[in-house]
């Protein structure tokens, strides 16, 4: 086999259908976002499983493009799926703890932004999980290398999965393989955003760029502006990537 992004797809495709094995669970199921991340994932899972794996679209206060592109994703690839709209469940949830630090005089205005995205990307995890326990399916995660490496994502939010098959592919992999397995180009070729807030993008927040990160993982220079906010990213997500430290017995 001369092409090796095929290896590589036919190589996850082959571990994903082992960890199911190994789980004794049915098959598999992704949070479909519209991005680049979750729509490779997606095509892995029906590839993986063609009759057992779902795509699972949950608009929260998301943007309308969010919403169309997912449903790009999943018809593309043929994946079956089911809409949850958490935008209720959220706002009632959030303005209830809001309300509540209110009166307690412990609101916080300037941590309100991240929390209440924080909490779409929980409430997600925790619908994903309930999904995949009536059907008996492991949650795929859809975070790649950059993002593990840097901690860009939330924890116990998109973080919280059984298994992460993008983890060890950079940025500039992971397009190459959405070009292989025929993802629409508008998924491609949109600017990567976890869609937190309006006009939101993972490289404004981030301070540096994909490429960057890709450039930084394969050991080669890159400037020190933004290697310090690569190491610094690093460092401060260690808590993210390991288990809830204990204290000796």
């Amino acid at each position: 086999m001369n092409n090796p992004v095929e290896h590589k797809v036919n190589e996850l495709v082959t571990w994903l259908r082992e960890q199911v094995e190994q789980a004794n669970v049915e098959g598999l199921l992704v949070g479909v976002s519209g991005g680049i991340d979750s729509a490779v994932v997606a095509n892995l899972i029906k590839r993986a499983f063609p009759n057992q794996s779902l795509g699972v679209i949950m608009p929260c206060k998301s943007q309308g493009s969010d919403q169309k592109h997912a449903e790009l994703v999943t018809n593309a690839c043929g994946l079956s799926s089911i809409k949850v709209d958490l935008t209720e469940t959220h706002d009632v949830m959030f303005q209830t703890i809001k309300n509540q630090l209110e009166a307690d005089g412990t609101f916080d205005e300037d941590q309100e932004k991240l929390a209440d995205a924080n909490l779409r990307a929980r409430l997600r995890m925790s619908t994903l999980y309930t999904i995949a326990a009536n059907h008996k399916y492991l949650v795929v995660g859809t975070d790649n290398a950059a993002e593990w490496y840097t901690g860009y994502f939330t924890k116990y939010g998109d973080g919280g999965v059984d298994l992460v098959p993008l983890v060890h592919l950079p940025k500039g992999e992971v397009r190459e393989m959405a070009a292989y397995l025929n993802v629409p180009d508008d998924i491609i070729n949109k600017q990567p955003s976890a869609g937190l807030w309006e006009g939101q993008t993972d490289e404004n927040e981030m301070g540096t760029s994909y490429n960057k990160i890709d450039a930084f993982l394969r050991g080669e220079e890159i400037p020190e502006k933004d290697r310090k906010i690569i190491e610094a990213m690093h460092k401060k997500s260690v808590h993210k990537r390991t288990l809830p430290p204990s204290p000796p017995q």
